[in-house]
């Protein structure tokens, strides 16, 4: 039995528990596509239809870069911009957390400085150091098209999509992967350059150690939080995943004290230094490791399931995320953002998403080119169509 259920109530009333925290206003300036958009949100989840083109995608990546990261699509901040328009772009979130109100702004100078791959944040008007000064009051969560490949493709994907639900369940893991990116880097250049600089190596080194070993311990919980979570309903619309993590450093944590898998990562990073300089990249560490998915009730990797059911599975992990965060208490609200999922399920698949994502009680905006798709969700969500360069409610 579900623990909490948004109800119709007399056909078309709509009735919820307790709301989380909402995004109550979306505001986009010369953003992609739009030259002004204002969308006011009731709370419930959003639906946005539209054909291909209408610009649903760059609502929902307005959204996503209201947070760490270079948003759902990866782009280039000097890409975002409408065609156009000033050159400059920006991107404002009103969320209401019980009551309390506070407006997350985000954007781009007109004067080329967007180039440099930097936004301009604000909290409340107030400047804000960064984006990851979003994170204690926002987390994101997202689903696209281009990730229905992440079982076939290379590692790196696959790490970046369980790095960025680690960062959902601890928005410190950002930072911490950014440091560890940057010391490598900084090694890097200095093997290359045949520094003798011994101590500044040394001193990467140990960065390098302190944060990798941070990040796999923080992949190692996530995994476990994700099995946990994992829930395989009666009709197996989204299946249980046994999740396993294949990285040096991640399997000697199973068995090793941190501080001691700290000591024995620097030491190896300073026996491979001639190594990494003739390869001209660290051979060691996690970020070189992979994410391993098994669909459990067939005992089957990921990667040879069918297409339907790795769809199937990259949904569950995002709802075990989920389930997985509702049952932490405390931090930022969690807003979903799902992109063109709707069209690969059937009916049946796409009722339970709708019933799944309603016990959860987080915002969701989900995208889809006709409105019927979200027939089964009735007045319990907000739809709206996209269709040139507006937003309409329907």
């Amino acid at each position: 039995m579900r623990e909490s259920t948004i109800r119709v109530l007399d056909g078309d009333a709509w009735a919820a528990p307790a709301p989380r925290a909402r995004l109550r206003r979306l505001t986009l300036t010369d953003f992609r596509s739009y030259d002004r958009l204002d969308v006011a949100l009731d709370g419930r989840p959003v639906t946005l239809f539209g054909p291909n083109g209408a610009g649903k995608t760059n609502l929902l990546e307005a959204i996503s870069l209201i947070g760490p990261g270079r948003g759902l699509r990866q782009a280039r901040l000097d890409e975002l911009p409408r065609i156009g328009g000033a050159g400059g772009w920006a991107v404002s979130a009103r969320l209401d957390a019980g009551g309390d109100e506070t407006t997350l702004g985000v954007g781009g100078a007109s004067n080329g400085a967007s180039k440099d791959d930097r936004r301009v944040c604000r909290i409340d008007g107030r400047a804000a150091s960064g984006p990851s000064a979003f994170a204690d009051r926002l987390r994101l969560l997202w689903l696209t098209p281009a990730q229905d490949r992440l079982f076939l493709e290379g590692a790196g994907e696959r790490r970046r999509f369980l790095d960025r639900m680690a960062m959902a369940q601890d928005p410190s893991l950002a930072r911490i992967s950014s440091d560890y990116e940057t010391a490598m880097r900084q090694r890097q250049r200095l093997l290359d350059e045949k520094s003798r600089d011994d101590a500044w190596i040394s001193a990467l080194e140990l960065a390098m150690a302190e944060g990798g070993v941070a990040l796999a311990a923080a992949r190692r919980a996530m995994a476990s939080a994700l099995v946990a979570a994992a829930v395989e309903d009666g009709q197996a619309a989204f299946p249980a995943a046994d999740i396993a993590l294949e990285g040096d450093i991640e399997a000697a944590l199973a068995y090793q004290p941190a501080a001691e898998v700290e000591e024995d990562f620097a030491a190896k990073l300073k026996a491979n230094r001639r190594a990494d300089a003739e390869a001209g990249r660290a051979l060691l560490g996690p970020h070189r490791s992979d994410l391993l998915v098994t669909h459990r009730a067939k005992g089957r990797a990921a990667r040879v399931c069918s297409t339907g059911e790795q769809k199937a599975l990259l949904i569950g992990l995002v709802l075990a995320n989920a389930r997985a965060l509702a049952l932490k208490p405390g931090g930022a609200p969690l807003i979903l953002l799902l992109d063109e999922i709707a069209a690969h399920l059937d009916e049946d698949r796409r009722a339970a998403l709708f019933d799944i994502l309603d016990d959860l009680q987080f915002q969701c905006f989900m995208t889809g080119t006709d409105a019927a798709l979200f027939k089964a969700w009735g007045p319990r969500a907000q739809g709206f169509e996209a269709r040139g360069g507006a937003v309409r409610p329907i």
